[in-house]
């Protein structure tokens, strides 16, 4: 007979719990990853936004409660916005005002329960989530705040970060999920992409959606080639403490003066 295997929910991830480990609490802040379903290049999986997302999360949740802080993961969402690539097979859009319905909900799952601020760690481009912040944050106490996880590390980690499938995503999945990256490097697409024919676009301050099958040939845009799991290992582990001493600070910021000036030694 087969042996069980240990029980070994991860620490704050609330689908892994059972129902004693979080009803003790209290849990002032929770994450809620925003994730998609899309292609990544030629050598990533649909998931690779929600895989991340998912990790990284976790991975604060950890480090929070070593700190002695309760913080708790949701369940992602695996689907983005992705008006722009539906001509791609399995593509799954979400749109803003589903994504909007569906915050809406969960904040008020969350306020009477204790949670003084919900973080929307978005791990998808195509998440602009603002605009749901401003429309609900009036109307709910839980402080609402978004953090793009792959901008909390330094991409000087990277020779070419790349902004879809590239050496950052890449590296990450190399060192988060190994067995879900195609190993034959020969048969990743080199994420090259076509520049916009408007010079506005071009120079930054025009703007407009991508249609994704005119930009890239592979659907990566930044070239992965020089992508190490060490390299993943180290940006996902800075980018997890930079969230965590937020998330720390969250817990027990006063939601009336989180804008003042500070003594240069509270600097």
């Amino acid at each position: 007979m087969s042996e069980r295997p240990a029980y070994a929910p991860r620490p704050g991830v609330v689908q892994e719990q059972a129902w004693p480990a979080m009803r003790e609490g209290p849990w002032p802040v929770a994450l809620l990853p925003f994730g998609a379903t899309e292609p990544h290049n030629t050598h990533l999986p649909y998931g690779t936004d929600t895989i991340l997302g998912s990790h990284v999360a976790a991975q604060v949740s950890a480090a929070c409660l070593s700190r002695g802080v309760n913080v708790a993961t949701l369940p992602a969402l695996p689907f983005g916005v992705n008006t722009t690539q539906l001509d791609l097979p399995f593509t799954i859009n979400c749109m803003p005002s589903t994504q909007l319905a569906l915050l809406r909900d969960v904040v008020q799952s969350l306020a009477p329960h204790g949670v003084r601020a919900l973080v929307l760690l978005n791990a998808h481009g195509g998440n602009e989530l603002r605009a749901l912040v401003r429309e609900l944050q009036p109307s709910t106490p839980v402080v609402l705040s978004i953090v793009n996880w792959w901008q909390a590390g330094d991409h000087a980690h990277f020779a070419e970060a790349g902004d879809h499938a590239g050496e950052l995503e890449t590296a990450a999945m190399l060192h988060v999920a190994p067995q879900l990256v195609q190993p034959d490097r020969a048969s990743w697409g080199d994420g090259h992409a076509r520049p916009s024919v408007f010079d506005g676009v071009r120079a930054g301050w025009a703007w407009m959606p991508r249609r994704w099958t005119q930009v890239t040939d592979d659907t990566g845009v930044g070239n992965p080639a020089q992508a190490t799991a060490e390299r993943g290992a180290a940006f996902v582990a800075q980018a997890v403490e930079r969230i965590a001493a937020y998330c720390v600070q969250l817990a027990s910021v006063d939601p009336a003066a989180m804008w003042r000036d500070r003594p240069h030694d509270d600097q």
